[in-house]
């Protein structure tokens, strides 16, 4: 899906031009692959544009640098406000949002340490990530090839840019294979994660996802739907799974700030069906969190203009 071009990034503390937002050819993340990234959603609500969860990803946005030895220049306090601040001047009631720190142009080679720090932040209109079929009746999965990487290869755990060359190459062995989206396996040959999701499966009524320790992400939308399942009175479980564990699921969904709460309809052609009763409630009550509806969830949205 095109990017849709806004009026303003936010780039180390100051609002420039859409268009002048540019970086030297030599800036050493882009040699290194040594940046680290959050996606963040803001959605339409009553009270105006709020940002799901905004504190909770500046703070591990900070977590993944400190992993890849990089210092930012920026409180989690100051990127907040800097991510209000580029809502406002782009006058959106609705966008995702991209923070990206990386390390500048100066120095060359693999010691990113002399390297400068910089910070930026654009925010654009963009609908749901996997498409409003998959949203509706859910997507087709593909187990990638491509196994997730070992936290002792790379910290896992950080949303570091070059790590995500795993999910890149994942992603489009998927698409080139008639699929809308792949899961990795890790390692050892257990689940650890989609390209850019975290996965669930349900069997017997008991929502299961992969434990941190097979090499997911702690995504914040994981966290947010582990607490809805709860909150609705269903039993959920960190577990290891099995690729037959996707192959007979009841049910199964992924859930990801770009993607948002999709589900899974097959997994290497074996079909699992159109959306259970599980994955719709946690889809509509997720839905009607980020849109200021529901009000056990509302310390989860920070107002644009608040």
């Amino acid at each position: 899906m095109p990017i849709e071009k806004t009026d303003k990034i936010w780039m180390d503390g100051q609002l420039v031009n859409w268009d002048d937002a540019k970086i030297h050819v030599l800036t050493h993340t882009l040699h290194y692959g040594s940046g680290v990234f959050e996606g963040i959603r803001a959605y339409p609500t009553s009270r105006g544009a709020a940002v799901f969860r905004l504190t909770d990803h500046m703070r591990r946005l900070h977590d993944s640098a400190m992993l890849l030895h990089m210092d930012l220049p920026y409180s989690v306090e100051e990127l907040v406000e800097a991510t209000k601040a580029t809502i406002r001047a782009n006058r959106l009631d609705s966008c995702y949002i991209r923070p990206i720190a990386y390390l500048g142009y100066g120095e060359m080679g693999l010691n990113p340490l002399p390297c400068s720090v910089n910070v930026s932040i654009a925010a654009w209109p963009w609908g749901t990530y996997l498409g409003a079929e998959g949203l509706e009746h859910g997507v087709r999965m593909k187990i990638s090839t491509w196994r997730r990487m070992d936290p002792n290869i790379n910290p896992v755990a950080a949303k570091g840019t070059g790590i995500y060359i795993n999910s890149s190459l994942a992603k489009v062995e998927a698409i080139h294979g008639g699929y809308d989206e792949a899961i990795l396996l890790n390692t050892t040959g257990s689940v650890a994660e989609a390209t850019g999701e975290n996965v669930f499966v349900v069997k017997n009524g008991v929502l299961l996802t992969p434990p941190l320790s097979a090499g997911a992400l702690e995504g914040i939308t994981r966290d947010s739907a582990m607490t809805i399942a709860r909150d609705l009175g269903y039993e959920v479980r960190e577990q290891t799974l099995l690729r037959t564990d996707l192959y007979l699921a009841d049910e199964a969904f992924l859930c990801g700030t770009a993607a948002e709460v999709v589900p899974i309809r097959s997994v290497d052609d074996r079909e699992i069906g159109e959306p259970g009763e599980i994955t719709r409630k946690i889809q509509e009550t997720y839905f009607a969190a980020v849109h200021g509806e529901v009000e056990k969830y509302a310390d989860w949205l920070e107002l644009a203009d608040g």
